[in-house]
């Protein structure tokens, strides 16, 4: 394990640097190649590094502090075997460094072997003086292996050693989070707030934790409290927004992310809120003027050319609506929501044939609404495709067995592909476990709802259900 690189002196550094521009040998005792080594590790430089490491070896052949930064090396090379032999014989000479056992640690995790990971950290723990950064590596190894309760355990004991350690703080609330416990992410933020009450990012991940749970004005007082810790921390303004936004303060939502635009670089996704704003206080010139500045400063955000395609689409302007939504469908073909909305544009424009190919993709992409499948069905209903539109109904069934719209759909669409004898088996079916739905039928399907052997069925079934 490395220390920070300004702990100590760069002196040796620029002294071994200045030797290697030279054909002079300089003497450096084996402390200050553990800081040269140290320093391009931490600097990710790692070829001066393995420099700085063969000469040391040459000047202190028998130092084993050298000989296990070698080995770390060589881990982070991938050259296990190697470096497994070097800690064999290190091991004799002393067995109770617990460098030896991080370092086989290392090599375990590298092979996928995370239990014997944290076995070993559990030894070099025992022999270590300040054990934090070996908790820190176990909690690695526990989220290796999906066990957050202990994960979330270690490094709770790194912040217990330092309160600073926003790494580890992250990764506690990561843990709370996939182990969907809010209450205690919230719980835990709280007491960790008491001792650190000037603490932005243990404020801003409080925010986040009560927007989880839908108290927004519990998160926007969190994420105020983070500003006044910190008033350069964009993030904490953006997600204020975003909170303002939720209790319907559009104006002040539109303020904080304009303060984030002035503070940094504006990106797509505050001009992108700002014009939802806008949108929302029925603003249209200034929602439009914002929507298309997100995708001038992002032509890759499908999220921005969406919103244009919404802007749109409301204003039953159909034919600017399918110029974008194909925008956003060429940035991200996998998006179902995007190939929904590209159906209803198409249904609207009674496309129906490009309508019919949509709603196919949006299910093929995992979309398996409801409303889906009614809207497919009648697309396809349009097309005289009855047929297919029964296929559909009896698709949507299968994840909707008990609806009476899919029942009474299916009933209709084979009266209108004249298959009268399935139209009365359907019928009856819907009618037996939604008998106060007819008014469905009745609605979608008035040429049949009057017809005499409709009101036949009708009451067989009232007959059969006293």
């Amino acid at each position: 394990m490395t220390p920070e690189s300004n702990e100590r002196p760069d002196e040796p550094v620029i002294k071994f640097e200045s030797m290697l521009k030279t054909d002079d040998i300089y003497f450096f005792d084996a402390e200050d190649f553990e800081d040269i080594i140290h320093h391009y590790l931490n600097n990710g430089k790692i070829s001066l590094a393995k420099k700085a490491i063969k000469i040391g070896l040459q000047q202190h052949p028998g130092c084993i502090e050298l000989k296990l930064l070698d080995v770390e090396v060589l881990v982070f090379e991938n050259n296990l075997d190697l470096a497994e032999k070097i800690l064999d014989e290190l091991q004799l000479l002393d067995s109770q460094n617990e460098e030896i056992y991080i370092q086989r640690a290392n090599i375990y995790s590298k092979q996928d072997n995370h239990e014997g990971a944290v076995i070993l950290l559990q030894k070099a723990l025992t022999l270590a003086t300040n054990g934090f950064e070996i908790q820190s590596m176990m909690g690695m190894e526990y989220l290796f292996m999906d066990d957050f309760k202990k994960a979330k355990e270690c490094f709770i004991k790194c912040l217990d050693f330092d309160d600073q350690d926003y790494t580890a703080l992250y990764n506690v609330i990561y843990c709370f989070e996939f182990l969907e416990d809010f209450d205690g992410a919230i719980y835990y933020l709280n007491d960790y707030l008491d001792k650190n009450p000037y603490c932005s990012v243990a404020w801003h991940q409080l925010g986040k934790q009560y927007a989880t749970k839908k108290l927004y004005s519990e998160a926007l007082t969190a994420y105020e409290f983070a500003i006044i810790s910190d008033d350069t921390f964009m993030g904490a303004y953006f997600e204020k927004g975003r909170m303002l936004e939720k209790l319907g303060r559009f104006k002040d939502a539109i303020e904080n992310y304009e303060t984030t635009i002035k503070m940094e670089d504006p990106t797509s996704h505050a001009y992108l809120r700002i014009g939802k704003c806008y949108e929302r206080l029925r603003n249209d010139e200034m929602a439009k003027y914002y929507f298309y500045h997100t995708v001038h400063e992002d032509p890759l955000l499908d999220k921005g050319w969406l919103a244009i395609t919404d802007f749109y689409f409301k204003k039953r302007n159909y034919k600017k609506a399918f110029y974008y939504i194909n925008k956003a469908i060429n940035i991200d073909g996998e998006n179902a929501d995007y190939w929904k909305k590209c159906a209803q544009i198409n249904n609207a424009l009674r496309n129906y044939h490009e309508a019919d190919f949509a709603y196919k993709q949006t299910v093929d992409l995992g979309n398996k609404e409801l409303e889906t499948w009614l809207k497919w069905s009648n697309v396809l209903s349009h097309n005289n495709d009855y047929e297919s539109a029964i296929q559909v109904i009896k698709q949507g069934q299968e994840y909707y067995p008990d609806n009476p719209k899919l029942a009474y759909k299916k009933a209709g669409f084979y009266l209108l592909n004249n298959d009268k004898i399935n139209a009365r088996i359907s019928l009856v079916d819907a009618l037996k476990n939604n008998f106060d739905s007819f008014t469905i039928f009745e609605k979608e399907f008035p040429q049949f709802s009057n017809a005499e052997w409709v009101h036949q069925v009708i009451k067989s079934v009232r007959k059969a259900s006293k």
